[in-house]
């Protein structure tokens, strides 16, 4: 059995055995939604650049000796790159104990000074501790931008990030809980990733349209953060010969059985540039659809705790955690992005518009 189907098989037995109160605590209740709001408005550095760095997948086990190259990939990151915001796309830990786990891999961006954010990952909740918990403990942390859960709308880490434009935010950063699998009626025990449910959609569609108004009707430039791709990038990969990937595609994607929606969402409100994700650590491609919304991989953080083959020249026996790095000009639609590998290397640098 290839080591990703384990993974998910492994995975689905926790959920159907022991995960499902955690994965409902985090689930909208009865209540009437908050008014949408973004969690921060950033500035631009005085130079008019934005640099961002994506932390995806760092699978960390306080403790396990296997886990000592995510801490220092994180650490050397945030020196070598010394980003405005830090976004870490999930599966955070893999193991317990799993809030401590937690709190060693992400102290250093709490003690970085540097503003972060998380968008919670399926396995983020399947050591022992609700998604609440976890999600809790994180919001704890210095630095942390992510708000309290609406009640109103499935997930926590759902968050919009701003960037201070003349009249009003001119960039976001919009992050969904992904969250962890789910059972669909008529499928059995089939395995099956959870999707992005219907109020986040609208949670989204309101701060979307709210920015649009702001900016004399203009959509204002977004990209979006979360854990597990969109089923929309099988379709897009299938574009062959015509299609733009750059970088490692060594793994077919596993996102969800279920379209959520959010897709059709990004291209009615004509923001959303780019779809960014982790969750297929043998990937961290940037790929053009065909309607010209990229699907962009982050590079796999993480250590030895769980399967990884990604080196410095594609698959090898050397293998080589790192980050995605964002940069952003104030005044300019597009932005550049690239890889950074621990140790410093560059790869796929990429401008992108």
């Amino acid at each position: 059995m290839k080591r990703r189907q384990f993974l998910k098989d492994a995975a689905w037995a926790g959920v159907l055995a022991a995960a499902a109160p955690s994965l409902a605590a985090c689930a909208p209740k009865a209540e009437e939604s908050k008014a949408a709001r973004l969690a921060a408005t950033l500035p631009y550095r005085p130079d008019g650049t934005f640099t961002l760095v994506q932390f995806t997948d760092t699978h960390y086990i306080a403790g396990d000796p296997r886990s000592a190259r995510a801490l220092e990939c994180v650490k050397e990151a945030l020196e070598g790159v010394k980003p405005d915001l830090v976004i870490h796309t999930g599966d955070i830990v893999f193991g317990k104990p799993d809030l401590e786990s937690a709190k060693e891999i992400l102290t250093p961006l709490a003690e970085s000074g540097i503003p972060w954010a998380v968008a919670l990952g399926n396995h983020d909740s399947q050591f022992g501790s609700s998604r609440d918990q976890m999600y809790s403990l994180i919001r704890s942390l210095p630095g942390c931008l992510n708000t309290e859960p609406d009640p109103a709308i499935y997930g926590c880490s759902n968050d919009a990030i701003g960037l201070e434009g003349v009249n009003g935010p001119d960039r976001v950063f919009y992050l969904f809980d992904s969250m962890d699998a789910v059972k669909l009626k008529g499928l059995g025990d089939a395995h099956c990733y959870d999707y992005i449910r219907s109020s986040q959609l609208d949670w989204y569609k309101q701060i979307s349209v709210q920015l649009a108004d702001g900016n004399a009707g203009e959509p204002v430039p977004a990209l979006a953060f979360f854990h597990i791709p969109l089923r929309e990038i099988e379709r897009a990969l299938l574009e062959a010969p015509n299609r733009f990937l750059v970088g490692n595609n060594c793994e077919e994607p596993c996102p969800s059985r279920v379209n959520s929606g959010l897709f059709g969402l990004f291209l009615e409100r004509e923001d959303v540039q780019a779809v960014v994700t982790g969750h297929d650590h043998d990937c961290d491609y940037v790929l053009r659809g065909e309607t010209g919304v990229y699907f962009i991989y982050g590079r796999f953080s993480g250590c030895d705790t769980v399967y990884n083959h990604l080196g410095r020249e594609g698959v090898s026996d050397q293998k080589v955690s790192g980050c995605r790095v964002f940069q952003f000009r104030k005044g300019e639609p597009g932005f550049r992005t690239w890889v950074r590998l621990l140790g410093g290397e560059k790869q796929q640098v990429l401008d992108l518009i």
